[in-house]
């Protein structure tokens, strides 16, 4: 197959899945109960967090590496990328022995340069988004006469993405809805022709952040649009330009574009360590972020976790926020009487209600009237909405006037 041929076939597919199937393995999917239960359909979960890269890029990576010419690969690849797609043609280099460079935004996780580098690729750092370590690739290129490899609007790298189709189909052949998670739109492309040419009565539905709906934006305008800036803590799919070639695929053959915002994603990551001891990065969480705006119920909805690569940092930091929006911490201020045993009947109170208590901060100094007053500053493990409802009710009951904090 030519990548200037505007069209992908379920044969490429086929034969990516033959191409990659050595490196590449079967997710299998990992049906939720949780979830299930929760969004009122059967949902599975296609975990591409598992790949040997940790992300899905690896398939269209590899199978675009692959498919080069031995001139092509004599010259060296050169790829931009926020991360993934840069292990992919890493590894895919390394595989091969083919000299690879890697240009990826400054604002890069550490854990995606090193992982990069450890695939023995030279990194090179520019730009603040993807689209200017794009830039700065495609200057490379034609400096050095590079074999560039687009992470998206390549028809070979979409076959190998499609291959995932393939494997969803094969374990469930009765999957209602695949939910595809869009950056620059080649994952979804390669699923949705794969998937549409076995059943074309399959729904795809792409998902995208709030902050960068570079493809839905593009659908409604009827042709590819730039946007003006993205902002989303899905860094993997922060694209201001999606592709000419992954455009026309999703206008034809993807149903439904959702969007979700960073908060969604927040409490997601959260509540797929919790519930299924998964660690998906903010990008690979998209299409179960989206599990709660679907409009049907009762049917078998299969979610792809496009990747797991996510610092212990970032993890720890989304895990607190996680634990806010899902109501299993409060922390509150309240003002009290400096007289002995105020202290006491704030934790009585806690203790009725089952409110275990993290922290205490028991401040005189930070009250405006500190000779009558102290602050008291309290962070509580709590199990739910409603039992933060709850602990307000209780405290008052008692008189206390509370300050939420978060």
């Amino acid at each position: 197959m030519s990548t200037n041929d505007a069209t992908l076939t379920l044969d490429d597919v086929i034969t990516a899945k033959e191409r990659i199937a050595s490196t590449c393995i079967h997710t299998a999917l990992i049906h939720s109960y949780e979830l299930s239960k929760e969004f009122n359909n059967h949902v599975y979960l296609k975990p591409e967090n598992l790949q040997v890269t940790g992300a899905f890029k690896i398939r269209g990576a590899l199978n675009k590496v692959k498919s080069l010419s031995d001139e092509e690969k004599k010259r060296g690849l050169i790829a931009s990328s926020a991360g993934n797609h840069a292990q992919g043609v890493a590894y895919s280099g390394h595989a091969l022995g083919i000299d690879v460079t890697i240009v990826m935004p400054k604002t890069t996780p550490l854990i995606k340069v090193q992982a990069t580098k450890n695939w023995g690729a030279n990194v090179v750092l520019a730009g603040d988004i993807y689209d200017e370590a794009y830039e700065e690739a495609r200057r490379l290129e034609k400096v050095n006469g590079y074999t560039f490899i687009h992470p998206f609007d390549d028809l070979e790298v979409m076959a190998g993405q499609g291959t995932i189709a393939l494997e969803i189909l094969e374990d469930m052949p009765d999957t209602d809805v695949i939910l595809v998670p869009i950056g620059g739109g080649g994952l979804i492309s390669g699923i949705a022709v794969a998937a549409k040419a076995i059943n074309p009565n399959i729904k795809i539905i792409g998902v995208e952040s709030t902050g960068a709906m570079g493809m839905k934006g593009s659908i409604i305008a009827g042709h590819p649009v730039s946007l003006q800036q993205v902002d989303s803590i899905a860094d993997g799919a922060n694209v201001k330009t999606v592709g000419n070639l992954t455009y026309n695929l999703v206008e034809k053959y993807v149903d439904e574009i959702i969007t979700v915002d960073d908060e969604d994603l927040i409490e997601t990551i959260f509540l797929l360590v919790e519930k299924h001891k998964i660690v998906a990065e903010a990008t690979g969480v998209l299409s179960i972020a989206a599990l709660k705006k679907l409009n049907i119920t009762g049917k078998k909805v299969v979610s792809v976790i496009s990747g797991g690569n996510i610092d212990v940092l970032t993890m720890s930091s989304l895990l607190d926020r996680g634990l806010y929006s899902r109501g299993r911490l409060l922390c509150f201020s309240v003002k009290l009487k400096d007289t002995p045993g105020q202290l006491v009947k704030i934790a009585e109170i806690l203790a009725e209600v089952g409110a275990n208590v993290v922290k205490l901060d028991h401040n005189q100094f930070k009250a405006l009237d500190r000779l009558r007053h102290v602050a008291l500053e309290v962070t509580v493990e709590t199990n739910g909405h409603e039992h933060i409802n709850e602990v307000k009710k209780a405290l008052a009951s008692h008189g206390y006037d509370i300050d939420i904090i978060y």
